[in-house]
């Protein structure tokens, strides 16, 4: 969530942009995503699904994302 070194595949019309407008926007796009990844914003979007419930709360969406794989019959589901 919180991984500052990524890559960034972004498509540009070269003929209209040159090298510092291209960075601008670059630098635009992460602080978009900075905002945006918090676990504040991935908590809202994300529902824990049981096999018995679907759970909203806080601690047990994150709780359960840090885990590698999920345990059995436990899902993390997009809201979008």
């Amino acid at each position: 969530m919180m991984n500052s070194n990524r890559n960034l595949f972004v498509l540009f019309n070269t003929e209209l942009l040159d090298e510092k407008a291209v960075e601008k926007e670059v630098r635009c796009l992460k602080t978009v995503l900075r905002y945006i990844e918090t676990p504040e914003q991935f908590c809202i979007a994300t529902e824990l699904v049981d096999r018995n419930r679907i759970n909203s709360n806080k601690k047990r969406i994150l709780k359960e994302s840090n885990h590698f794989r999920l345990r059995p019959f436990r899902f993390l589901i997009n809201k979008n």
